[in-house]
């Protein structure tokens, strides 16, 4: 096992990367190495699934397994080595219907790689012995740790791009220049590319296909459940019986509370569904009542204390406890061994352990959040904000994006928010927003300071309302009075980066760590050629951004 996919990953004596029985996020060893094999497959059926989308022609479920497939290997997803075995078996069967296909179109089907042909081990023990060929580091003797890191960062990004991409699908937007980019990635990671400017040039590609995925995300939510607007959001408890959704798929929540009308049981959001409430179609559900705890890594505890069933659906599931373990249940692309699992969208499993559970006992007095700002919102105060841009009254503007986790320094976001000028105006989205979301801002006339945009996966709002902003001024989107601070965590976190990039923003300051796949010189290359900056201390970043913008 090697892995340093993520800032979890374990770092000690000067080197990087979980590679012990288990690793920080709670994956073992056995389903890391079958989860390098499924990526090491996933390579070869996009070689050929990318020579049929050069043939004029496709195949619909290779396009999805392999969205799915990629989404399975994020970070705190699926930690069920039963379903990897499958997936591997699955890959090859669906390999092999690809290469028929391509004869039958006439391909001689030359210059394949090598993943085009493997064929996996019959059992567990022969599936082991073959992990060695699909770690990430395999052949870092040869090109180095620079040509690895950035193999590495693409293929990260493509994950992050496939986690999207899947989210829009299970929507209806299904495109096929998707499908046919991420392919394409897939089948230039399965060659092994070491030229260092070809790397680099096929990372910004797949930002700019990023860009492609999170319209389409965007399209998906609005197209379904409506054009988010501000809303209040109780974070306290309704006497009744209740069940809690946390991760990102809205298909599931709005599954749930169909399942749930009429018959007496709460909805909460969690973590990353927070964002749901402003979407006009969710929020008519009278029965989903509010937003129960915080970020991602604080669920062990605050799954311990919910009374009722938890739905984790899409990422940043933690080794449950077992103060829960028999009332959590997983949908989509998460599993873990011994969790029961939401097949064909029957959820009634969920509701019955929901009525069997007293849920909570009383009412507590009512405190709120407001979410909902996304990009409409925020434009249609366009005139406003412009006019208090112009008059001084707004001095800056700081987005502060990304995931949260429970490795020390995310303090640092927590103080950038309350010690940027009262002249100032936060943006926010990802689950980082939790650090502060719940602090008083005030505002600026009528505007909010603090903004929250939505998810992670809302950062399409965010780059429209930044484009947007800069055809008002007449200038580039670098030379607004915005200041992007990223704080990484995974790898939909690396595909944002790299869609920035790609459309040329500047002085993007990332942390609290930096991924650990970075090399010094590759981290060279961020700074000089793109201005990535690494944090340093909130208040210097601050003075630094409110500086260079004077």
């Amino acid at each position: 096992m090697f892995c340093f996919q993520c800032e979890q990953t374990a770092r000690q004596g000067g080197q990087a990367g979980c590679a012990s029985a288990k690793g920080v996020c709670g994956k073992d060893e056995v389903t890391a190495d079958l989860q390098d094999l499924l990526i090491y497959q996933l390579k070869g059926i996009g070689e050929l699934s990318e020579r049929l989308h050069l043939h004029g022609t496709s195949d619909q479920e290779a396009d999805s397994f392999i969205l799915y497939g990629l989404f399975t290997t994020l970070t705190n997803v699926n930690f069920n080595r039963a379903v990897f075995t499958r997936l591997i078996a699955d890959a090859a069967r669906l390999r092999d219907r690809l290469r028929v296909t391509l004869e039958t179109v006439g391909d001689a089907l030359q210059e394949l790689s090598a993943a085009a042909y493997f064929v996996p081990a019959a059992d567990l023990a022969g599936l082991l012995a073959q992990a060695n060929i699909a770690s990430i580091q395999a052949g870092v003797e040869l090109v180095g740790e620079d040509v690895i890191g950035l193999r590495a960062l693409i293929l990260y990004g493509l994950k992050g791009v496939a986690a999207y991409a899947h989210h829009a699908e299970v929507l209806g937007q299904k495109r096929q220049d998707v499908y046919k980019g991420v392919a394409h990635a897939l089948a230039f990671l399965a060659h092994d590319p070491a030229d260092i400017p070809t790397l680099l040039e096929e990372a910004l590609a797949l930002g700019r296909l990023n860009l492609i995925v999170m319209e389409a995300l965007d399209a998906a939510n609005t197209g379904a459940f409506g054009m988010p607007t501000p809303t209040r959001v109780r974070t306290t408890p309704v006497q009744g019986k209740a069940i809690l959704v946390s991760g990102h798929d809205l298909r599931d929540l709005h599954n749930i509370l169909e399942a749930t009308k009429g018959i007496g049981i709460n909805v909460y959001t969690h973590g990353e569904m927070l964002p749901a409430h402003g979407y006009p179609e969710l929020h008519a559900y009278p029965h989903l009542v509010g937003n129960y705890g915080t970020a991602w890594q604080n669920q062990q505890q605050e799954f311990a204390d919910f009374p009722g069933p938890i739905v984790m659906t899409s990422n940043c599931l933690i080794e449950p406890r077992a103060a829960y373990r028999n009332r959590i249940f997983t949908a989509g692309p998460v599993g873990w061994p011994g969790l029961r699992h939401i097949q064909n969208d029957d959820y009634s499993q969920v509701l019955q352990a929901a009525q069997a559970i007293p849920g909570f006992v009383e009412t507590a007095p009512e405190k709120t959040i407001t979410v909902g700002f996304a990009r409409e919102a925020v434009l249609g105060a366009a005139e406003a904000v412009i006019e208090a841009v112009k008059s001084g009254a707004i001095k800056h503007f700081f987005l502060i994006g990304g995931c949260d986790g429970a490795a020390p320094g995310r303090n640092y976001y927590t103080d950038f928010a309350d010690h940027a000028p009262a002249d100032t105006v936060l943006l926010t989205l990802g689950c980082g927003k939790y650090r502060f979301n719940s602090h008083e801002f005030g505002s600026i006339g009528p505007l909010p300071r603090l903004l929250d945009i939505g998810q992670c996966n809302d950062t399409y709002s965010a780059i429209q309302i930044a484009s947007a902003l800069a055809e008002a001024f007449g200038c580039g989107v670098n030379d607004l009075p915005l200041t992007l601070v990223v704080s990484w965590f995974e790898q939909k976190a690396a595909a944002v980066l790299l869609t920035l990039l790609a459309l040329g923003l500047r002085n993007v300051r990332l942390g609290p760590s930096l991924p650990a796949f970075l090399t010094p010189a590759l981290l060279n290359v961020l700074v000089e050629k793109f201005g990535v900056q690494p944090i340093t201390s909130a208040d210097a970043d601050i003075a630094a951004a409110l500086s260079r913008a004077a």
